[in-house]
C-alpha cells in the first residue's frame, strides 16, 4: 500500500464508478430511478461510508495489516455491488 490518501483515493474512483454506472443505466432504460437502483446506489454510498471511517480508525495496532483488510473489503465490495448492477 502506497499511502492512506492513495487508499482513500481507490475507495472513492471505485465506488464513484459503479454509482456512475447505476446512474447510465438508468438513462438508458427507463429514464428514472427504479426501487432496485436506488438500492445499489444506496449500498454504495454505505459501504463508502463504512470503509472511509476505517481508514480514519486511529487506534490500530498493526496498520499495515488494517490498510490491506481495508484493500480486500473494497474488492469484495466493489466486486458484490457490479454484480447487482450487471442484474439491473
Amino acid at each position: 500500500m502506497a499511502s492512506v490518501k492513495n487508499l482513500k483515493k481507490d475507495i472513492n474512483y471505485v465506488l464513484g464508478d459503479i454509482i456512475e454506472a447505476v446512474y447510465i443505466w438508468e438513462m438508458t432504460t427507463t429514464g428514472k430511478p427504479t426501487q432496485e437502483s436506488e438500492a445499489v446506489i444506496d449500498e454504495a454510498i454505505a459501504t463508502f461510508d463504512t470503509l472511509i471511517k476505517k481508514v480514519n480508525q486511529k487506534d490500530v495496532e498493526n496498520q499495515k495489516a488494517h490498510f490491506k483488510q481495508i484493500n480486500q473489503e473494497l474488492e469484495q465490495s466493489a466486486k458484490q455491488l457490479v454484480e447487482k448492477v450487471n442484474a439491473l
